[in-house]
């Protein structure tokens, strides 16, 4: 595939986009930094002005392409990653302008050129517990696409927003539109600086749910989103599939979500951030565990 993505210099860019390349896709990477990835093409592209979208959609990647009459220009999907990714970076006003209005002309400039598959960045910010003043609990666990997503925060108040448009058009256009509610980004490296800490003190992975995504495992998600066709518009939550403390979910239930409805069984070390419909819908089969890089057993 001939992909435009967006966001590609980012914190779960510069992971995905090499995966994604590494199968053999062509990567056009539109961001304001550049990404040095070998065999991808940077443009810098300011996604809040449609017309520098547009073009960025109807261009070739590289000086080289000159050369090939027959090198292609269209796209075969845009995965859309660029944002400001979380509040306090900028005015709230401006994360919010930014993340919805770039949204807004990436999905609309990819419809009317006829590109039928888009992937977009949600957020588990949706759901309206990461970023909410003091602790606010789900209403119920685990915490699957149907929880209701009542975002307190600029931040998520974009993504539950962008969640809209796509929808809107998509029930217009009738191509291919997945939103991906990822969760908490995290590179190989934090395992050893970050997760000690979080087995002693699981209350820092209150706020996301008790959950995380390995950096590595969401280009996987990418894949499977691009290998599935036909399913309309739909959203995903995407976690790994343990949760990101040494507690059992017994133990974090008890501590943390006492009265809050259990809907199922949960495994031993099952994480609270549901990921049955990817596995499901998509066949997602996520690979990595924190165990592994700290040289913990797996359950």
């Amino acid at each position: 595939m001939r992909i435009l993505f967006t966001g590609g210099s980012g914190k779960a860019g510069r992971h995905v986009v090499p995966y994604l390349a590494g199968l053999g896709h062509r990567i056009v990477n539109a961001d304001l930094l550049p990404l040095g990835a070998t065999g991808v093409d940077d443009l810098k592209v300011d996604l809040t002005d449609s017309g520098q979208v547009w073009n960025a959609l109807t261009q070739i990647g590289d000086i080289a392409d000159l050369d090939d009459p027959d090198m292609r220009t269209d796209f075969d999907a845009v995965v859309h990653f660029a944002a400001v990714p979380r509040i306090q970076l900028v005015p709230d006003n401006e994360t919010y302008r930014i993340n919805t209005l770039s949204t807004y002309n990436v999905i609309e400039a990819a419809v009317k050129l006829g590109i039928r598959k888009v992937i977009f960045a949600s957020s588990e910010t949706t759901y309206g517990i990461c970023f909410a003043k003091g602790e606010v609990r789900p209403d119920y666990f685990p915490v699957d696409e149907e929880h209701p997503t009542v975002p307190h925060d600029s931040y998520a108040m974009s993504k539950v927003a962008n969640e809209v448009t796509a929808r809107s058009f998509q029930a217009r256009s009738g191509i291919d539109i997945y939103g991906l509610r990822i969760n908490n980004v995290i590179e190989p490296h934090e395992y050893a600086t970050d997760f000690p800490a979080y087995l002693q003190h699981p209350e820092l992975r209150r706020r996301n749910i008790f959950a995380y995504i390995d950096a590595r495992d969401l280009g996987h998600m990418v894949e499977c989103c691009l290998n599935t066709d036909g399913l309309g518009y739909e959203v995903f939550n995407v976690a790994n599939a343990d949760s990101s403390v040494g507690a059992t979910s017994a133990e974090v239930a008890e501590r943390f979500y006492p009265g809050v409805p259990r809907t199922r069984e949960m495994d031993t070390y099952e994480t609270f951030y549901a990921i049955d419909k990817a596995r499901r819908m998509l066949g997602y089969d996520p690979k990595h565990s924190w165990r592994d890089a700290l040289g913990m057993e797996r359950p």
